[in-house]
């Protein structure tokens, strides 16, 4: 009979034999359907819904399915290499995912693809891969990755080539399309050294409902390795627009591993045991709504304020964009439902907007930098003196000095009577930033202050990328999957979309809330990072009382009074008030972007920190 496929592959770690099977029956058969995602769920997991050709997806109910459980083992390119072994081993989970991708990756992968057209891929993903493909073919783990970077399809060649090494079966997919660097000409984006457009989760999905064991990816928004396999397991629509939110924040709290589970926690001198931390687990049910977890007796803690923290990650308006739905984060709401398990439920979403966002990585020109040491008296005079000595050698265009830590006083030791003067030179060949920086800088050591000395030795110049962002409509993009078959299908872009809707900043609209003097951070929690040329700084209070405070008192002109580092820079502020949360989005405090930075934080990690720092009082 024409009809639907369900389709699983069964796990051994229950004693269960290894088995697979198979229901065809006409889609509007629903509890035949139900009966049999029941029994293919009792044996198997995970169980993907899939419409034979011509035939709609059944309505099915939400008592059909258990959640879907996904585990992400990935949160950068370079986290922890045992992280897939820990998530396979360390208890049942239906897929398994990995974030190997950042806007700092993009050039360091460019710059691969560079000096051998064949790499362009993270070849730690591959590596990792050497020892849990077994582990999770055998107990029907799907494998959802962006590792492929600028070269998804070479990345899906090489895994095939270790499965066949290993003497395993395994079905790899791959989806490509973001990759617009052959395009960039036609379509007005300059000549960039790489050029990748946010796809969203619908390949994913597609092949994994084709029946893919691992799906490689090249540029995807973070989310969408989570929300790709959510959406094949439950049959979602295009337009199931809070399903597909609430997956999405879901993917959000996960995507950055170990931030999760109280890793960069600002509170983390109250996580037990931080020595190894877990990775997280989103149990993702069929409306949407998530369980955020980590496998038992694994380090760290999940809790709402963990969770929280990692909601404000790299965020801007409540409104957070992506190219399949925008998830409203003013609609969360967060409750611990047990040990190490925050349920997430509430999100509403909307229609995507018509076009989607493209990284830009191009190189910018060559760097170098030193760092002279000045030690005990008269810092500042001799901060003057170099500064004054290297100018006249080098001229002042490209260069940016920071002096840095200051010296305590009546210090106990050397180190600590120091201050530490950071200059970095920019051009763009590279002979200015080279050897005339190095040998102008060296040329100061029996000439200049008193305790000359520097931090490390002169170097040539490196080169360094810029970062920029452009928006091309959706439909100029070939979003294509290449199945495991070798057939490629294209995925449509959604039909429904919406203009992006204003965010306007929030500024407090009443009087100022009255305290005795205190520091930010023994009441507020905070986490701070990078978009781009921007920074974006997420406050969040641990009690009803102190958001009031938050929400009245802190505003953007006083945040730049407390960070005067800011003064001169555009400040948005967004009020969250169901994660008791303010974002703060700071424009242009990075320059060009994390590569091109001379900032002493250039990611802005530690932003939030240095609020925490401060005193402050009404």
């Amino acid at each position: 009979m024409a009809g639907i496929l369900l389709t699983g592959g069964a796990s051994r770690r229950m004693g269960r034999d290894k088995a697979t099977l198979a229901f065809a029956g006409p889609a509007g058969e629903t509890t035949l359907v139900e009966h049999a995602i029941a029994t293919l769920s009792s044996r198997c997991a995970p169980v993907f819904v899939v419409a034979a050709p011509g035939q709609p997806l059944p309505a099915l109910s939400a008592h059909a399915k258990r959640p879907l459980v996904v585990a992400n083992a990935s949160g950068f390119y370079g986290d922890r290499a045992s992280a897939l072994h820990e998530q396979l081993a360390g208890g049942e989970i239906d897929v398994l995912t990995g974030d190997y991708l950042a806007e700092l990756t993009m050039l360091i992968l460019g710059r691969d693809r560079l000096k051998d057209p064949t790499l362009g891929y993270a070849k730690t993903f591959l590596r990792q891969l050497e020892s849990t493909l077994g582990i999770a073919r055998e107990r029907g783990v799907k494998i959802v990755t962006n590792a492929g970077g600028l070269n998804p399809a070479g990345l899906a060649s090489a895994l095939r080539s270790l499965a066949d090494r290993l003497g395993l079966s395994a079905r790899i997919a791959h989806v490509e399309g973001d990759d617009l660097l052959g395009r960039a000409g036609e379509l007005g984006l300059g000549e960039p050294l790489a050029a990748n457009a946010y796809l969203g989760a619908w390949g994913i999905a597609a092949c994994l409902t084709d029946g893919a064991d691992v799906v490689v990816t090249g540029r995807v928004t973070d989310a969408s390795v989570i929300v790709g396999p959510a959406a094949a397991h439950y049959g979602w629509a295009r337009d199931d627009w809070d399903k597909l939110a609430g997956a999405t924040v879901a993917g959000h709290v996960i995507e950055c591993g170990a931030q999760a589970t109280g890793g960069n926690f600002a509170f983390f001198t109250e996580i037990p045991d931080l020595l190894h931390a877990g990775f997280p687990i989103a149990e993702i049910e069929a409306d949407g709504s998530a369980v955020i977890t980590k496998h038992a007796n694994t380090g760290g803690a999940v809790t709402v304020e963990t969770v929280t923290a990692q909601l404000l990650y790299e965020i801007g308006g409540p409104d957070y964009l992506g190219p399949d739905v925008v998830s409203r984060f003013d609609t969360i709401s967060l409750a611990q439902s047990g040990p190490d398990r925050v349920r997430i439920t509430g999100v509403e979403g909307t229609p995507p907007p018509p076009d989607a966002k493209v990284c830009l990585n191009r190189l910018g020109g060559f760097r170098n930098s030193m760092t002279f040491v000045l030690c005990g008296l008269d810092v500042e005079a001799k901060a003057d003196l170099v500064k004054r000595q290297l100018t006249e050698r080098l001229g002042v265009d490209g260069v940016t000095w920071t002096l840095g830590t200051v010296a305590h006083d009546d210090p106990p030791t050397e180190e600590s009577a120091s201050a530490l003067l950071h200059v970095t030179i920019k051009d763009a060949d590279g002979k200015r930033s080279g050897r005339v920086f190095s040998q102008a800088a060296v040329e100061l050591a029996l000439a200049s202050y008193p305790g000359f000395h520097v931090t490390a030795p002169p170097s040539d110049a490196t080169p360094f990328g810029v970062f920029s962002a452009a928006f091309l409509p959706q439909q100029a993009i070939a979003h294509t999957v290449v199945l495991p078959d070798g057939r490629s299908v294209e995925v449509t872009p959604p039909t429904r979309t919406a203009p992006v809707r204003e965010q306007t900043s929030v500024e407090p609209d009443g009087e100022p809330v009255a305290t005795e003097r205190f520091r930010i951070g023994e009441k507020f929690g905070a986490r701070s990072g990078d978009k781009g040329g921007d920074a974006n700084l997420g406050v969040w209070a641990r009690t009803d009382e102190d958001y009031a405070w938050l929400a009245q008192t802190l505003s953007s002109a006083r945040l730049k009074e407390l960070l005067p580092e800011l003064k001169e820079l555009k400040v948005e502020r967004y009020p969250l008030p169901r994660l008791r949360a303010v974002n703060f989005v700071v424009r242009g405090l990075l320059g060009e972007g994390v590569a091109a930075s001379t900032r002493f934080d250039p990611q802005a990690k530690a932003l939030g920190e240095w609020l925490r720092s401060v005193e402050v009082s009404v």
